[in-house]
C-alpha cells in the first residue's frame, strides 16, 4: 500500500496499542471486583462455600474490601486524568470575522487536500506551524461553547465510515509567516500541515490523543501538588500516570510520525514547487526573528517597554539582512507582491496583541499595558528605548563607583607604596577626578540646596531650579588632576572617572561587575514584586482567586518567561555593557552623535548619521586588561570629551 492511505494505517495500529494499553489498566483496576464478585455468587449458589464458612468467608470479605480500594484509586486516577487541563500553546485567537480571507484559504486548501477544514485559527509568535487539539471542556473560551469555536463543514471525504464525528483541531500558524511570506507561499507552506486533519479525524487516532494528554496533565497536576491533604493522592496519581506514560509513549511517538507522514504525502501534489521557495523562507523569517528578538526586543522589555509591531519590524530585519547577506539577495524581490497579513481585516491589531505575548513568553511581561510596561512604536524606539537604556546603564554604574572606596591619589600612591589611607571616605558622585578626597563635611552644602538664580555652571549654562545631589560641591580650582583638560572641571558624571578607575585598579573590574550584577537582581526582584502585586490587585478587584487564565493563552504562572532568550550575562559582560552605554552618553552629550537603531543588531551609535561599531573592541581592553589607549584614541578620533559631565536618567 502506498500514498497517505498507509500513513494513516501505520497510525491507526499505533493508536489501537494505546488504547489497548488503556484496556488493560482498567482491566487490571477491575479485575479484584471482578473476583469479589465470583466469590460472592459462589456463596449465593453454594458452590464455593456456604455464607458463614470461616475459610471461604473470610477470602470474600478479604477480596471485597481490597477490590473497593483498588476501585477508588481507580477512580481518582480517572477523575484526575479526566479532568486534568491539557497543555495549551499561548496563542492568540483569530476570529472569522477579522480575517475571513484567511478562513477562506485554509477551507480551499482542506477541500483541495479533501479532508476537513480546522475548527479555527490563532496566531504564536515563532517561526512554526501545528494542529493543535482543544476539545477539553477546560479550553472553551468565555461564554461557553467549545474551544475550537464554529465547527467548519467537513468537505468531501472526510472522515468518510468514521463511528463518530470528531471536531476539527485549531491550527496555529506562526504570525512571521504572515508579514514575511506572500499569499502562494503561505498556502503551501501549511498545505502539509492542515492535511493532518484527515487522520486527527479518525476516533482511535483522537481518542489515544486524548488519553495520552490526560495522562501527561495528571503528571502535570501531581508536580504542582502542595500539602499532605492532596500531595498524597496526587503523588500516587502521578506515579501511575508516568508509568502509563512510559508504557505507550513509543505507540504515542510512532502514531504522530504515521500522521506526519501521511499529511505530507496527501499534500505532495498542491504548490509543489511554492513548498520548496517556502521551506527556504521558513529558515530565513527563523533567522530574522531570532535576531530581533534578541537583539531589539529584549532590550526594550528589560526596561519595561514592549514593541508593538514585532512582526512588521520581522520585515524589516531581514530586509536589510538581504541586502548584507549574499546568500539573501533577491528576497526582497519578493516585497512587491501581496503579503500573507493582507489576509487580515486588522493587522495592525492582530500584530499588536501577537507582540504582547511574546513579551510574555520570553521575557515574563505583565498580560497587560501598565504604567512600567507600556508599547513603543518603532520610530520612538531610538529615543526612548536605546537612549534611555544608555543613561540607565551609566546611572546604575555611576551608584556602583560610589559605593565603592576610593582609590589613593598619586602622591600618596608613592609615600605609602602605594596603599589606601585607613577610614577614606568614598568618593562623591559628580567629581571630575577619582582621586580627589572629598572636602570636609564642614564645607559641603545640605542635601537639596538649590542653585540661587543667576549663577551659572562652567559650561554657563544658568543654575537656577537646579538641585545637586547630596554631598557633591562644585570641585576646587586646585583638585584638578594633569590628564582630564585645561578647562575647569564640571561636577557631574563624567566618562574620566570610569577609565580612571579601571585602568589605575586593576582589581575594580572584578569588584564593579559583582556589585553590578547584585544591583540589577535588585532592581529586577523590585519590577517582579511591584509587578505580583498589581496581578493580585487586578485579581481581587476582579473577583478571581486563581490564575483566571483565558483561552488562547497557556501561561498559568505569570511573570515567568516559559521560553528566556537569552542566558543569564556574566558580571564582565554587564560591566561592558555599562562602560560601553557611558561611552555612548558621552558621545551622544559631547560630540553630536545620536542614539539608533540597527534592526539586527539592536541599539546603535550614530556619528554623522553612520554607524559605529569599533567601540566594543576599546571596551574590552579596558575591561578586561585594564588598558584604556585604545578607548581614548577612539574618544579622540570623534572629538569626545571624557571629562564633560553627561546627562543621566
Amino acid at each position: 500500500m502506498a500514498g497517505p492511505e498507509a500513513g494513516e494505517q501505520a497510525a491507526r495500529a499505533r493508536a489501537l496499542a494505546v488504547l489497548r494499553i488503556r484496556g488493560a489498566a482498567l482491566g487490571a483496576a477491575v479485575l479484584p471486583a471482578a473476583l469479589a464478585v465470583v466469590l460472592f455468587a459462589g456463596a449465593a449458589t453454594g458452590g464455593l462455600g456456604s455464607w458463614d464458612s470461616g475459610g471461604w468467608a473470610l477470602a470474600r470479605w478479604i477480596v471485597a474490601g481490597f477490590a473497593v480500594a483498588v476501585l477508588l484509586l481507580a477512580a481518582l486516577v480517572a477523575a484526575v486524568v479526566a479532568r486534568a487541563r491539557p497543555a495549551l500553546s499561548p496563542t492568540v485567537p483569530v476570529a472569522e470575522e477579522s480575517a475571513p480571507d484567511l478562513y477562506r484559504l485554509v477551507r480551499d486548501l482542506a477541500d483541495r487536500l479533501e479532508v476537513p477544514a480546522p475548527s479555527a485559527i490563532a496566531l504564536t509568535p515563532d517561526c512554526d506551524s501545528w494542529l493543535e487539539d482543544r476539545t477539553h471542556r477546560a479550553h472553551a473560551p468565555p461564554g461557553g461553547g467549545p474551544a475550537s469555536g464554529r465547527a467548519a463543514p467537513a468537505s468531501r471525504g472526510a472522515a468518510a465510515g468514521a463511528d463518530r464525528q470528531v471536531p476539527a483541531p485549531v491550527l496555529v500558524i506562526g504570525s512571521p509567516f504572515l508579514w514575511w511570506m506572500r499569499v502562494g507561499e503561505l498556502r503551501a507552506l501549511l498545505a502539509p500541515v492542515v492535511a493532518g486533519t484527515g487522520p486527527s479525524a479518525h476516533p482511535d487516532i483522537a481518542a489515544a490523543r486524548r488519553f495520552v494528554r490526560g495522562l501527561d496533565a495528571a503528571v502535570a497536576v501531581a508536580a504542582r501538588a502542595r500539602g499532605t491533604l492532596r500531595g498524597i493522592p496526587l503523588r500516587f496519581v502521578g506515579r501511575v500516570a508516568r508509568l502509563l506514560l512510559r508504557g505507550c509513549g513509543e505507540h504515542a511517538a510512532q502514531m504522530e510520525r504515521g500522521v506526519a507522514a501521511a499529511a505530507s504525502e496527501r499534500a505532495q501534489g498542491v504548490d509543489y514547487g511554492l513548498r520548496i521557495v517556502a521551506q527556504e523562507q521558513v529558515g530565513l523569517a527563523y533567522a530574522g526573528w531570532d535576531r530581533l528578538l534578541t537583539r531589539v526586543a529584549l532590550p526594550a522589555w528589560r526596561m519595561g517597554r514592549w514593541p508593538a509591531r514585532l512582526d512588521a519590524g520581522v520585515v524589516s530585519a531581514l530586509t536589510e539582512l538581504s541586502r548584507r547577506d549574499r546568500l539573501a539577495e533577491g528576497f526582497a524581490s519578493r516585497l512587491g507582491e501581496r503579503p500573507a497579513c493582507d489576509l487580515l481585516e486588522e493587522p495592525g491589531a492582530i500584530d499588536r496583541a501577537a507582540s504582547l505575548l511574546a513579551a510574555r513568553l520570553f521575557h515574563g511581561g505583565p498580560a497587560e499595558s501598565g504604567p512600567d510596561w507600556s508599547p513603543v512604536a518603532w520610530d520612538r524606539y531610538p529615543e526612548e528605548v536605546v537612549d534611555r537604556k544608555w543613561r540607565l546603564e551609566a546611572a546604575r554604574l555611576h551608584r556602583v563607583l560610589d559605593d565603592l572606596p576610593a582609590l589613593a591619589s598619586p602622591d600618596s600612591a608613592s609615600e605609602d607604596d602605594g596603599a589606601a589611607e585607613p577610614g577614606r571616605p568614598k568618593e562623591p558622585l559628580g567629581t571630575t577626578d577619582p582621586v580627589d578626597r572629598p572636602e570636609p563635611a564642614s564645607t559641603r552644602e545640605p542635601v537639596g540646596v538649590q542653585e540661587s538664580a543667576g549663577t551659572t555652571d562652567p559650561m554657563g549654562e544658568p543654575l537656577a531650579g537646579r538641585v545637586r545631589l547630596a554631598g557633591t560641591v562644585p570641585p576646587r580650582p586646585d583638585s584638578v588632576s594633569p590628564g582630564t583638560g585645561a578647562e575647569s572641571p564640571v561636577a557631574g558624571p563624567t566618562l574620566a572617572r570610569i577609565i580612571e578607575r579601571l585602568a589605575r585598579d586593576s582589581g575594580s573590574s572584578e569588584l564593579i561587575a559583582a556589585r553590578l550584577v547584585t544591583e540589577l537582581e535588585r532592581e529586577e526582584r523590585a519590577t517582579a514584586d511591584r509587578r505580583a502585586a498589581a496581578r493580585t490587585a487586578g485579581a481581587e478587584a476582579a473577583g478571581t482567586t486563581g490564575p483566571g487564565v483565558p483561552w488562547g493563552d497557556g501561561l498559568v504562572d505569570g511573570g515567568v518567561p516559559l521560553f528566556p532568550l537569552q542566558a543569564p550575562r556574566s558580571g564582565r559582560e554587564l560591566l561592558a555593557d555599562h562602560v560601553t552605554a557611558m561611552v555612548c552618553c558621552a558621545a551622544v552629550d559631547t560630540a553630536g552623535a545620536a542614539p539608533g537603531l540597527d534592526w539586527l543588531d539592536g541599539p546603535a551609535l550614530l556619528v554623522g548619521g553612520a554607524r559605529r561599531t569599533d567601540v566594543g573592541h576599546s571596551v574590552r581592553s579596558l575591561v578586561e586588561d585594564g588598558d584604556a589607549e585604545p578607548l581614548r584614541d577612539w574618544l579622540g578620533e570623534l572629538g569626545v570629551r571624557p571629562d564633560k559631565p553627561v546627562r543621566l536618567v
